[in-house]
């Protein structure tokens, strides 16, 4: 059973994701801020991480993202650096920013993916399912 990261400041979105992706097989634990979110998934060594970009700050998610893509060999996040993340944001909605996910056009730390909120569950499934079929076998790298 593939383990998820949720890691979103609201709480019943998390809950409820949570919910639908344990009933499509999959092992969830939740996070509600980007501090509690590092801590699991250095802990979780989840299959994959799914957050909000914007969690304590509006770019705590996007901290977060590049602090476990960290390439230095004594990262504390070296096991968990080649994870798949998708964010799930609605920043967009907030900030009225759009972001792209094309590495010459965007300021993004490499993810696997975004979709905006809200997202319907069959995308999420999809590009949950296809970010793990991407991913390495074995995600410790270090």
């Amino acid at each position: 059973m593939k383990k998820i990261l949720l890691i979103d400041n609201d709480t019943a979105l998390c809950s409820q994701l949570a919910e639908a992706l344990s009933a499509h097989g999959y092992q969830v634990c939740c996070a509600h801020s980007a501090v509690a979110g590092r801590q699991l998934a250095l802990r979780e060594k989840p299959d994959a991480i799914i957050t909000e970009a914007m969690l304590e700050t509006d770019t705590a998610g996007f901290e977060l993202v590049y602090q476990i893509r960290d390439e230095r060999a004594d990262s504390r996040y070296r096991d968990i650096r080649h994870t798949p993340i998708l964010l799930l944001t609605g920043i967009d909605q907030h900030t009225h920013f759009r972001f792209s996910l094309n590495e010459k056009q965007s300021y993004l730390p490499p993810i696997a993916g975004m979709l905006s909120k809200p997202a319907q569950l069959d995308t999420l499934l999809a590009k949950l399912e296809s970010m793990l079929a991407e991913a390495p076998s074995n995600t410790l790298s270090g």
